[in-house]
């Protein structure tokens, strides 16, 4: 990300880049010297870590099913392990409208320290809480209760945390910028996967269910501290004075309808392919019956390439435009899709899981560098954050929250282990018909317009 800039070039970029970037300015100026690099590493090594808590009780689902729901049915029990990881969904539209809106009144950095604050205390309680054989039903309604916390923790993190990044990026730069919020959402479930291969290699089955899974967690709590003290750093992005013009959120909402409703459903393609990617170290060792340690390895192979793709994609938005950056990555996806469920279903192995889950990866997380760019940028930035939160946490809400269920009860009741690519082929389709009619925002292409 060689972005980084000083103050007074930060300043002038802004300047040429119109009346929202030279009132951003004015607020820059009021702050302490820094740079576009230190700020979004900032950011986004928040939202790394609140990630990594979140997206590892997927990683864990089986272990953390066995210690707080021990019914007679290992199907049953996964079921109710996944459905407290939905329950953290529920609260996502609150949490994404309330901090949202906060971030907008109030600004980008206290919002942010909120949603770490409620995150941090969410996780060390499901961390620390007995099992059921300890405490009884107490240990669930504890777990559910922390869950819908972080539920709401982190559907206020993802609206403030992009605005913020589009916001100090010079407009040349903003998709790579942007880019580190998808990166650092991978980055954490890379560090998860990777927790996990080196947990499944060191401890035995029943000491994973034990106490593995919570050491798993106590890693990213560990780090709690650095990310609140590195938040409060942030120089804030929000003028003050604008509180009027920032109090009618639903009707400055209201005309941009249009560009809503397609993010929505750019949102829930997404979310259902990111969900049951997440899945996939869970369907490895159910359904394909492979060892923990190679479900973990394909999981962190995958992650780290779709690492790869969200900035690669970002650097080729702010070139190439974002809307060829969205379609032709999504429609080579589209096609790939079923063929890899196919011979990694017939010849199930650590060649095929690695090579097919890291080629549907790669190319399906470069579309959505440029759609988030591209859906900030078609925002004011009095209402972009609470926008962006509110559309973000009711799209994984609905359908982040029941993908791994849905995946789960499709491989159920139909016992074919291509269930999930059928879920995925759909989610592909509709996100493909809402990129090719989301508006072009990229700099690069405006200018070549103007000319």
């Amino acid at each position: 990300m060689d972005v980084a800039m000083q103050r007074g070039e930060t300043i002038k970029s802004r300047q040429r880049a119109g009346p929202e970037n030279q009132r951003l300015s004015s607020v820059m100026k009021q702050a302490k010297p820094f740079n576009v690099k230190h700020a979004a590493l900032a950011a986004t090594i928040g939202n790394m870590l609140e990630f990594y808590d979140f997206i590892t009780y997927s990683f864990f689902a089986i272990q953390i099913g066995h210690a707080f729901f021990p019914v007679q049915s290992e199907y049953g029990s996964l079921m109710l392990s996944l459905a407290t990881f939905g329950a953290g969904f529920v609260t996502r539209p609150i949490g994404g409208i309330v901090l949202g809106i906060y971030s907008d009144r109030i600004g980008r950095r206290p919002a942010m320290l909120l949603s770490f604050a409620l995150m941090g205390g969410a996780i060390l309680t499901i961390s620390l809480t007995p099992s059921y054989n300890t405490i009884g039903l107490a240990a669930p309604v504890i777990v559910i209760a922390a869950r819908m916390v972080q539920g709401f923790a982190l559907g206020g993190e993802v609206g403030p945390t992009t605005a913020y990044l589009i916001e100090i990026a010079p407009p040349e730069h903003r998709a790579l910028v942007v880019a580190w919020q998808p990166a650092s959402q991978e980055i954490a479930a890379t560090a998860g996967a990777l927790v996990g291969v080196v947990l499944s290699n060191t401890m035995a089955p029943e000491m994973l269910d034990s106490y593995g899974w919570r050491v798993a967690f106590l890693i990213g709590a560990i780090c709690l501290p650095f990310g609140i003290w590195m938040r409060r750093t942030l120089p804030e992005t929000i003028p003050h004075t604008e509180a009027k013009e920032r109090s009618n959120h639903l009707s400055l909402a209201r005309r941009h309808i249009g560009v809503i409703a397609l993010a929505l459903m750019i949102l829930a393609s997404g979310t259902i392919s990111t969900y049951v990617t997440q899945y996939m170290t869970t369907y490895a060792q159910n359904t394909l019956h492979v060892t923990p340690t190679l479900a973990f390895t394909v999981s962190l192979v995958s992650n780290g390439l779709q690492i790869v793709g969200a900035l690669f994609g970002g650097w080729l938005a702010d070139r190439l435009g974002r809307k060829p950056v969205m379609v032709w990555p999504q429609f080579v996806t589209l096609a790939l899709t079923y063929p890899t469920f196919l011979w990694i279903v017939h010849a199930p192995g650590a060649f095929s899981l690695l090579v097919g889950f890291g080629v549907l990866s790669i190319i399906g997380s470069l579309p959505f560098t440029a759609f988030y760019a591209t859906f900030t940028e078609a925002l004011p930035q009095n209402i972009r954050g609470g926008v962006f939160a509110t559309v973000y946490a009711v799209a994984i809400a609905s359908f982040g929250g029941t993908a791994q269920l849905v995946v789960t009860w499709l491989l159920h009741v139909t016992g074919n282990p291509l269930a999930p690519a059928w879920y995925l082929l759909l989610a592909a389709i509709v996100g493909l018909v809402a990129m090719g009619l989301m508006p072009e925002t990229a700099p690069v292409k405006q200018r070549q317009a103007k000319a």
